[in-house]
């Protein structure tokens, strides 16, 4: 399991992957998922500790959304790592379906599989209202995940129904959220909870602070557990970096702003500069960019500052041999021994 051993400290962190399955331009979606297989090879080689994948939806450069089908494959083409969802986004699905899905997964890979929740829709207004024909299903989100759960051990909630596969499988459930709801709820069912730090970062503290001070013992979790998001760009230079990053940033302003059209570099530049650019940079506000003793240092201060007991990093290098250097680099310090150490000493 990696864990880096970067400076003297009493807590090393792990370090896990969320993998976005980005499709890159001029690829189709077979091609970002063969990459998906490759990066978590590759993980598992460095030593992280789990890969997840997002359930997002209409997304023309995200190809991880049939979020099941993808987690089966890849924990297939794997060994030891941990898979799972990061996160299913259950007020779109009915909780038995999901029960099964991950209770057939776990039967297929024992020990191995990870079950992250969220309420959000992983996706716009339009196609939410596709996905969900009851528009207030993320209402009964806390009821749902107790449900899924009932499912998932030998305590259903519904009398006479069982999920085959998924009863007694205790697979693990994880509460992700950007906000103090989750963190409540999470705090509330004594589950582990994942701050999606890495794109909405302004309530981190405030909810870590929240989830630690509010957390109740379960079955599943005798004390509370933080996992924190990063972004993460790693290159050979400094300058490699910085250019991976521009990159990364005017993906993120055609995907977001661009509305059906691709902007040129100098008007999706131009963009980055307006209020709206302005917000998509905020989304990067916890970043780590740089050679890897540069990112390895800003890792370790962000181990401190997030409070988390395990780091999930997102590497969105714009191609896929970017990535893997980016995997490589973070976990390169130590190798597939080691942990990321927190910068208290």
């Amino acid at each position: 399991m990696l864990m880096i051993n970067w400076v003297m400290s009493r807590r090393p962190v792990p370090l896990s992957l969320l993998d976005l399955a980005l499709i890159g331009p001029g690829q189709a979606p077979g091609d970002a998922l063969r990459g998906s297989v490759s990066v978590a090879q590759s993980a598992e080689k460095l030593g992280y500790r789990r890969v997840w994948y997002a359930e997002h939806h209409n997304m023309a450069t995200i190809a991880s959304s049939a979020t099941s089908v993808l987690v089966a494959h890849i924990a297939s083409q794997t060994r030891t790592i941990r898979v799972g969802a990061g996160g299913v986004m259950l007020p779109n699905h009915a909780p038995l379906v999901i029960a099964e899905q991950f209770g057939t997964l776990e039967a297929l890979h024992p020990g191995r599989i990870d079950l992250g929740l969220g309420r959000a829709p992983g996706t716009d207004p339009t196609t939410t209202r596709a996905l969900r024909r009851d528009l207030s299903s993320a209402d009964t989100f806390p009821e749902d995940v107790l449900e899924l759960q009932g499912y998932l051990t030998d305590e259903t909630r519904i009398p006479g129904v069982n999920a085959t596969p998924g009863r007694g499988s205790k697979v693990p459930l994880y509460i992700l959220g950007s906000s103090l709801f989750g963190a409540r709820l999470a705090a509330a069912l004594g589950l582990p909870y994942a701050f999606a730090s890495h794109f909405a970062p302004h309530d981190l503290i405030d909810a870590v602070a929240v989830y630690r001070r509010e957390f109740r013992p379960s079955k599943q979790l005798a004390a509370p557990y933080v996992i924190a998001g990063l972004t993460v760009i790693a290159a050979d230079t400094s300058r490699h970096a910085q250019e991976h990053l521009r990159a990364v940033q005017r993906m993120r302003v055609n995907l977001f702003l661009g509305k059906g059209r691709t902007f040129t570099e100098e008007e999706a530049d131009a963009l980055l500069e307006s209020p709206a650019g302005a917000q998509l940079r905020a989304m990067m506000t916890y970043l780590a960019v740089g050679t890897a003793d540069e990112v390895h240092a800003y890792v370790a201060k962000f181990a401190d500052h997030a409070d988390a007991d395990e780091l999930i990093t997102v590497h969105p290098a714009p191609d896929l041999d970017a990535r893997l250097q980016s995997i490589e680099l973070l976990a390169g310090k130590s190798g597939a021994s080691a942990s990321i150490a927190s910068a208290e000493a």
